[in-house]
C-alpha cells in the first residue's frame, strides 16, 4: 500500500489553519504599516505647518468632516473590490444623487424627505444597471462604469440645466419652506464652539453598519469567498451573479448617500459636484488594502486610507503648496499601494506554491 513519505508535496501543503496564519500576517503587515504611514504624515505636518496648526481642535475637526465623504464612498467601493469587480462612476452616482434631490425638491416641489428618497433610490437603479451589464453581458466593470461616469454626468447636466441649486436662494417661481430647509441642513449640522460636523457621525455610523456586514455576515463571508475564486463560488452553488449586483447597489446607495450629506453640508450643488471624488475615493481603497485581484478588503483599512489622504491633503493646504502637489502625492501614495497589493499577492501565492 502506498505512504505519503515525510518531505513529499503532500506533506508540504500548508493547512488551513497555517493559510490563515499568513492571511492574517499579512493583513496586519498592511494595515500596520498603512496607521504608521498616518502617524508619520501627522508628524511632519505638525513640525512644518506654521505654528503647528495642524494639530489644533479646529484643523483636526476639518479633516475628519473633509474625509467624511470620501470614506462614505470608499465603503461602497470596497464591497464592490472585495467581489473582484470595479466601479468607477461613484463620483457621478454623488452628482446626480445631489442634483436630483435638489431638482425634486426646489423645481418640482416634492417634500425633501421624498426627495431624499428617491435620490437614494437613483443610486441603487445606477448598481442594478451596472451589476446587470457586468454580470448578465460580461461586459468588463471597468468599462461598464467608465461609461457610467459619463452617462451620469450628461444626466446632471440636463437635470439641473447646467446650474448651481441653493435651497437657501431657491430660482423665481420656486419657494422652499423653513421647516424643510431646516431639516436638510441639520442632516449634517455642526455642533459645539469647534462646528463639529454630524456628517462625521453618519460617516462612523455607516462604517460600522457596513463593517458588520462585511466581517460578521453570511453575506460579507460569501463576497470574500466570490471576489477570492468566482469559479469556486459558482462550484459551491453561491448566488455570484447575485451578491454581485447587490455590492453595485450597495455601492451605488452609499455613494448618493455621501453626494446629499455634502449638499447639506456646503447648501449647494453644481452639475459637476462629486466627479473629482472619483479617484480619492479608489486611491482610499486600494491604500486601505483592499485587493484589486478581489477577495480582500476592510472596513478600517478603507477609513484608514481615507484619513491618510484627507491628513496629506489637509497637510498641503496649510502649507500653501498648490493644487499640484496635492495631486503628486495623490498619485504617488496610490502607485506605492498598488505596488505593494502586487508585491503581497505574489508573495502568497509563493507561499502557497
Amino acid at each position: 500500500m502506498h505512504t505519503t513519505e515525510p518531505g513529499t508535496a503532500a506533506a508540504k501543503t500548508p493547512s488551513r489553519l497555517a493559510l490563515a496564519r499568513r492571511a492574517t500576517a499579512d493583513l496586519a503587515l498592511r494595515l500596520g504599516g498603512l496607521f504608521v504611514a498616518i502617524v508619520v504624515v501627522g508628524l511632519i505636518f505638525t513640525f512644518t505647518t506654521p505654528n503647528r496648526s495642524f494639530l489644533t481642535t479646529d484643523v483636526l475637526i476639518s479633516l475628519l468632516r473633509s474625509m467624511a465623504s470620501i470614506a462614505i464612498m470608499a465603503l461602497g467601493l470596497t464591497l464592490v473590490i472585495v467581489v473582484g469587480e470595479i466601479d468607477l462612476s461613484v463620483g457621478a452616482i454623488y452628482g446626480i444623487a445631489a442634483n436630483s434631490l435638489a431638482a425634486l425638491w426646489i423645481l418640482d416641489g416634492i417634500p425633501v424627505y421624498v426627495a431624499i428618497l428617491l435620490a437614494l433610490a437613483i443610486g441603487a437603479v445606477v448598481g442594478v444597471f451596472n451589476g446587470l451589464l457586468v454580470t448578465r453581458l460580461k461586459i468588463p466593470s471597468f468599462i461598464v462604469t467608465l461609461g457610467s461616469y459619463n452617462l451620469l454626468y450628461g444626466f446632471s447636466l440636463y437635470v439641473s440645466n447646467t446650474s448651481t441649486f441653493n435651497p437657501a436662494y431657491p430660482p423665481p417661481g420656486s419657494t422652499v419652506s423653513k421647516g424643510q430647509l431646516g431639516f436638510f441642513t441639520d442632516l449634517t449640522t455642526q455642533l459645539g464652539s469647534h462646528k463639529f460636523s454630524v456628517e462625521i457621525f453618519w460617516m462612523l455610523g455607516l462604517a460600522l453598519a457596513v463593517g458588520f456586514l462585511l466581517h460578521r455576515s453570511l453575506f460579507g463571508f460569501r463576497l470574500m469567498a466570490i471576489g477570492g475564486n468566482a469559479e469556486a463560488g459558482r462550484l459551491a452553488r453561491l448566488p455570484v451573479r447575485k451578491y454581485k449586483i447587490l455590492a453595485f447597489v450597495l455601492c451605488g446607495i452609499l455613494a448618493a448617500a455621501a453626494g446629499i450629506l455634502d449638499f447639506a453640508f456646503i447648501g449647494t450643488v453644481q452639475p459637476d459636484s462629486g466627479l473629482s471624488s472619483t479617484f480619492p475615493v479608489f486611491a482610499a481603497v486600494i491604500i486601505g488594502g483592499a485587493s484589486l485581484s478581489g477577495g480582500k478588503g476592510t472596513v478600517i483599512g478603507t477609513i484608514g486610507g481615507a484619513l491618510l489622504l484627507a491628513s496629506i491633503t489637509t497637510g498641503l493646504a496649510l502649507l500653501s503648496l498648490g493644487a499640484y502637489a496635492n495631486q503628486l502625492f495623490l498619485g504617488i501614495v496610490t502607485i506605492v499601494a498598488v505596488a505593494l497589493d502586487v508585491f503581497l499577492t505574489r508573495l502568497s501565492a509563493r507561499r502557497t506554491a
